[in-house]
């Protein structure tokens, strides 16, 4: 039996050409869903370890701290884009808002706030014990940056005072 016949065909079966076709769509089939997929495939078989976030809202109005007290937020999980991700509110504090401000004389003083407070949420979730850039859903979590806070009924803005990843 030769290898192509008189036909061009490769074991008297599929033509050379279709088969160099037929290569480079499952080729080009496999890239995209390693393209897709593979981020996904890495941080299901890497070790997931236990990370804690605490976001600051500095200076919630009073109207945010009556909706927070009618409406708590803890144990409900976080919202990105219109899926809940695998990230929970496990505590919040209400703390006094301090700013900086200027006496008569010129110091910069800490002054008390008497209507505004900072609302603490304290966010636990797990990531990839090697993970270079942490994420909550689409959000890396690094301590100072900005951070979306979104329930399902409730979205605000806070920073990153602290993280924790478990060392295990």
């Amino acid at each position: 039996m030769k290898v192509i016949n008189e036909k061009g065909k490769l074991f008297g079966v599929i033509n050379i050409v279709d088969l160099l076709v037929l290569l480079a769509a499952i080729a080009i089939v496999a890239g995209v869903g390693y393209k897709l997929f593979g981020p996904q495939i890495a941080a299901a078989a890497s070790k997931q370890v236990d990370m804690t976030v605490v976001i600051r809202v500095r200076g919630a109005t009073p109207f945010m701290q009556k909706e927070i007290a009618r409406n708590s937020q803890v144990g409900k999980k976080l919202v990105s884009g219109n899926e809940y991700v695998n990230a929970t509110i496990t505590d919040m504090q209400v703390e006094d808002y301090v700013q900086q401000v200027t006496t008569a004389d010129g110091r910069i003083v800490d002054a008390l706030d008497g209507t505004k407070k900072d609302l603490v949420f304290t966010i636990a979730t797990t990531v990839a014990e090697d993970a270079p850039s942490p994420k909550i859903g689409t959000q890396e979590v690094r301590a100072g940056r900005t951070f979306i806070l979104k329930t399902n009924d409730f979205e605000t803005t806070g920073n990153i005072d602290s993280v924790d990843i478990a060392k295990e």
